[in-house]
């Protein structure tokens, strides 16, 4: 009996059912994969490099035969790999799994590894087209027309945690800083995992709006700039967020300075002066100083103070751009929200009717 193919549109609505087996090398997983894929290697980046160069310089036959010796050292151990795979996804969602196995186009390497599972007992069904088409779903994905609520505000106004609280009362949230694992300022990274790929980033961004809008035809996502860290806003994407409503909150200086204050003071100084140090060219050999020395005295408040202000000024500086000689917001339609203090939970509650 043939094994199944289905296409990466038969397959999406039903991802979560699946047990979806990368069988690419370790170097290409790691780059990026389908989110929630497990890794099965067929090669190792150096048998990869092998075969393929076979390939290319001789023939698909000689690639195959030079592929065999490796196929068959690791048989064994995918199959068990697998099964504890199965083992593991059942625990954690209640079900035995279906199969997907995919590779880079949905070729040899895929067909080889389906077949052995296959021919052990397992229900295997091979993505069409492999990582490749679903690449081309997360790119097609932003060019998709849909309604989005920016939720903007200064440094400071608790944007990420007034969202979540947005998510607890059932609104569609898109996290674009929790999948960039970055808060979006030279202080972004603290705390945070390490970064993932730009391509990753893409993949796991257009999964997400994918899932979101289950939830409700309108999205909410922060107020970003479109470079967060090391990853960038898709462009398609970003050019809905910028032509979409932001409703900006405004909140006292020093309200948003406590915040500030209690969610950054707990790092060490030295990660606090290294962040520093990253803007102090824009911030002024002066305020680099004084920030400097407050957080080597432990200072957070007036260190954070003059950070703060800073970020004001930067981020009225690059919200706006100039249209004969007058300075005009980048985002088209602002909705101003003025609010007494930095409250996610009231402050969302405000929100939800919009």
């Amino acid at each position: 009996m043939a094994i199944q193919k289905k296409n990466i549109v038969e397959v999406i609505d039903a991802i979560d059912h699946y047990l979806i087996l990368d069988v690419r090398s370790p170097s290409e997983f790691n780059h990026a994969h389908i989110p929630g894929a497990a890794s099965l290697p067929l090669f190792d980046d150096a048998q990869r490099a092998i075969v393929g160069t076979t390939y290319k310089k001789q023939s698909r036959e000689e690639a195959i035969k030079m592929a065999l010796p490796f196929f068959g050292d690791k048989m064994k151990s995918m199959i068990e790999t697998v099964e504890q795979y199965c083992l593991d996804f059942e625990k954690t969602k209640g079900q035995k799994p279906m199969l997907l196995v995919h590779c880079w186009r949905g070729g040899m390497r895929s067909a080889a590894v389906a077949w052995l599972l296959d021919l052990y007992g397992f229900k295997v069904i091979q993505l069409q087209g492999g990582y490749k088409t679903y690449r081309n779903w997360v790119i097609e994905k932003y060019t998709q027309a849909r309604t989005l609520h920016i939720l903007g505000g200064y440094t400071g106004s608790g944007k990420t945690e007034t969202l979540k609280q947005l998510a607890v009362n059932g609104k569609a949230f898109v996290d674009l800083e929790g999948l960039a694992n970055h808060k979006g300022s030279s202080f972004g990274a603290l705390g945070q995992a390490q970064q993932p790929s730009q391509e990753m980033f893409e993949n796991l961004l257009s999964q997400s709006l994918y899932e979101q809008e289950k939830i409700a035809a309108t999205i909410w996502v922060e107020d970003e700039s479109q470079r967060i860290g090391t990853v960038m806003i898709p462009t398609a994407f970003f050019d809905q967020i910028k032509k979409s409503t932001c409703h900006f909150m405004r909140i006292p200086f020093e309200e948003r300075l406590d915040f500030i204050v209690a969610n950054y003071g707990i790092y060490n100084k030295e990660a606090l002066i290294a962040a520093t140090i990253r803007i102090q060219k824009r911030l002024g050999g002066l305020e680099t100083k004084n920030t400097i020395a407050a957080i080597e005295a432990g200072d957070f408040k007036n260190a954070f103070a003059i950070l703060l202000k800073y970020y004001d000024r930067w981020y009225d500086k690059f919200s706006k751009k100039e249209k004969n000689n007058t300075l005009i917001n980048i985002i088209e339609n602002i909705d101003w929200i003025d609010f007494d203090k930095v409250d996610p939970i009231n402050n969302a509650k405000f929100l939800l009717p919009i």
